[in-house]
């Protein structure tokens, strides 16, 4: 019997053992056709980098549009402008020097010194019109945070800097001379041939002067060259004229050279003498806008040879060096004030943000050419003028900012 009952158990388990697969496959079967049924998870919501790259790109692709837009734009009234300031140099001079010498140099030259009004104006005109439409709120309502919205805006605002930088500082130096012998020669000239009594130092305990130079020439008159130890004088050159060949090469004629050593004194004559000096008359005849045909290295260079020299005036130079670099900061500063400005709909609608943005934006050109005047007068250093509009504008960005954000 207990085997018996023994068997009996043992087919009721083989039995629970056959039942149970099918059992396990039919429940395996109704899961996967209850899965194909239900809809495939929305992956976006678990990764919102999805919505980032589209929405960045709508950002940046509308800022850089309405900007090279506006361009095209302010460029027609430019020239328009120009045209009729200048109607006799475009009536008398040849039209190819107009317009390949001229005019395809000049753009680009106003391209880069109203680049922040530029800047501006896209960010106010193009969140204006998304402000209009409701996108803005439509972007913060889908969790996009405003901090994460100025992002796009500043990415723009650095392609921006960085090419109106390179344009500024390497590119449009060297348009700037072509442009500049144009307006010489058709327009007005304002190169300066030749300068009164001229002092500079050659080297340390080297000074050299000219009673006068005359450009055209290439040649001075009344020179003198003097070298010292320390406050003792060691020699002095004088001649009655002296003539500029080629870089660094001088010719003098008539000359004198008395040396000095102690109580004694040895003396010279000759008629013609070529001699190097490191003076060339770029140094000392510096004409109207010359700053503006150097690039940012160049302008380096010269403006500490210019210093070592003891040559005053090189505050032109050393406003456009520090400007040229002040400028790319004025790209962020501007487009945070446009956003913050701009971002919110307003009843006035999109005229008053463009106005509201035209007037600060001229408002600081017209603030960065006032400070320039501090340092052309002395009050200030060339950076500091240079940087106090960029300083009060970012205070004027961060509460915006800050009231846009909240």
């Amino acid at each position: 019997m207990e085997d018996l009952h023994k068997d009996i158990e043992n087919q009721l388990v083989e039995t629970q053992d056959v039942a149970s697969p099918t059992t396990s496959v039919d429940t395996v079967t109704s899961v996967d056709t209850d899965t194909s049924v239900k809809p495939a998870p929305d992956t976006r919501k678990r990764y919102p980098w999805y919505y980032v790259k589209r929405f960045d790109r709508y950002i940046i692709k509308n800022f850089l549009g309405t900007f090279f837009f506006a361009i095209l734009l302010l460029f027609a009234i430019v020239v328009m402008f120009d045209i009729n300031e200048k109607l006799d140099a475009v009536l008398t001079a040849p039209w190819k020097a107009t317009v390949f010498q001229y005019f395809m140099n000049f753009l680009p030259f106003v391209l880069s010194q109203f680049s922040p009004l530029f800047t501006f104006i896209s960010v106010i005109f193009f969140t204006s019109r998304l402000a209009d439409r409701s996108e803005v709120i439509a972007m913060l309502s889908n969790g996009i945070s405003f901090h994460r919205l100025t992002l796009p805006y500043l990415f723009s605002a650095a392609i921006i800097a960085v090419g109106s930088y390179l344009l500024a500082a390497y590119i449009i130096p060297p348009a700037n001379v072509e442009r500049i012998a144009y307006t010489n020669k058709w327009v007005k000239n304002k190169e300066v041939i030749y300068g009164d009594n001229i002092q500079l130092q050659v080297k340390p305990g080297v000074m050299a002067y000219m009673a006068r130079y005359d450009n055209t020439t290439r040649s001075g008159f009344s020179f003198s060259l003097e070298e010292f130890d320390g406050n003792t004088l060691k020699s002095r050159l004088t001649a009655e004229t002296i003539r500029y060949d080629s870089v660094g090469l001088w010719t003098v004629r008539n000359y004198t050279i008395r040396n000095f050593k102690g109580m004694k004194e040895t003396m010279t004559k000759g008629v013609v003498m070529d001699t190097l000096l490191n003076i060339d008359p770029r140094d000392f005849l510096i004409s109207k806008n010359d700053e503006q045909t150097m690039t940012s290295p160049e302008l380096k260079q010269y403006i500490a040879k210019q210093k070592a020299r003891g040559v005053a005036n090189i505050k032109n130079f050393e406003i456009e060096y520090e400007r040229r670099i002040a400028m790319t900061a004025a790209a962020f500063i501007l487009t945070i004030i446009g956003l913050s400005l701009s971002s919110r709909k307003v009843r006035g609608g999109i005229g008053l943000n463009i106005g509201l943005g035209l007037l600060l934006s001229f408002s600081y050109i017209l603030f960065m050419t006032v400070t320039s005047t501090f340092a052309v007068s002395g009050y200030t250093s060339p950076r500091v003028a240079m940087w106090i509009p960029n300083f009060v504008y970012i205070i004027i960005a961060a509460v915006l900012y800050y009231r846009a954000s909240r």
